[in-house]
């Protein structure tokens, strides 16, 4: 494919990314001279078409977050770090939150490998819980080099989700944390946090059952 197809391609790229939250600044040299219109050879154009399909793909997944007037429904952008509750048609909040960091941990020993991110798709709110306790897991000892305990009471960490828990499902949750000030980053291990008000927020608007659009 010739330089000049290769700027059309990538600029259809763009589009695609735009659309799906986030943003790609495709720049050229000061000194370079804008291409000329040409055709996009065959490569280019199976290429062009691929890319129109994942468009159009993505368009319809944006349009499935609009179920109608009177629903609620919550939409997570794992790129930007944000969460809005959409009511009556309606966005009535907007919170920063934090998503997974998508790092990989190892468990030589046992052979095992956790990927802490968020999944993306179609979710729903399974459960709600008040004053959560988390029961760590193998790999929360295994991150800060402390030994795996025995004992169910040393895994109980009764302040670390907040006021409030969301069960999405597989055990990823909404929930709070002890980090507000981290709140925007992707440091998390799967789970989506949010800051204290905004979770109380989300946790008395949303019923069990209500979509978890995340992407």
């Amino acid at each position: 494919m010739s330089r000049r197809s290769l700027a059309v391609v990538a600029t259809a790229v763009a589009g695609v990314i735009v659309a799906s939250g986030l943003v790609l600044w495709l720049r050229r040299p000061p000194s370079a001279p804008a291409p000329d219109p040409t055709p996009l050879d065959a490569s280019g154009q199976k290429q062009l078409k691929t890319m129109k399909a994942r468009a159009d793909a993505l368009e319809k997944k944006l349009a499935a977050l609009r179920p109608g007037p009177s629903g609620t429904y919550l939409v997570i952008d794992t790129g930007r770090n944000l969460l809005s509750l959409h009511e009556n048609g309606k966005e009535t909040l907007r919170a920063v939150c934090s998503t997974g960091s998508g790092r990989a941990l190892l468990d030589p020993a046992r052979k095992r490998r956790w990927v802490f991110d968020t999944p993306r798709g179609e979710f729903y709110i399974r459960a709600k819980h008040p004053n959560p306790v988390w029961i760590k897991p193998d790999w929360a000892f295994l991150e800060v080099g402390e030994p795996i305990p025995r004992r169910l009471a040393e895994r109980l960490a009764p302040a670390e989700l907040g006021a409030y828990a969301m069960d999405l499902g597989d055990g990823y949750l909404i929930h709070g944390t002890l980090y507000q000030r981290a709140l925007g980053l992707s440091i998390t291990h799967g789970c989506v946090r949010l800051g204290d008000q905004d979770l109380d927020t989300v946790y008395h608007r949303v019923r069990i059952g209500t979509p978890v659009y995340i992407f």
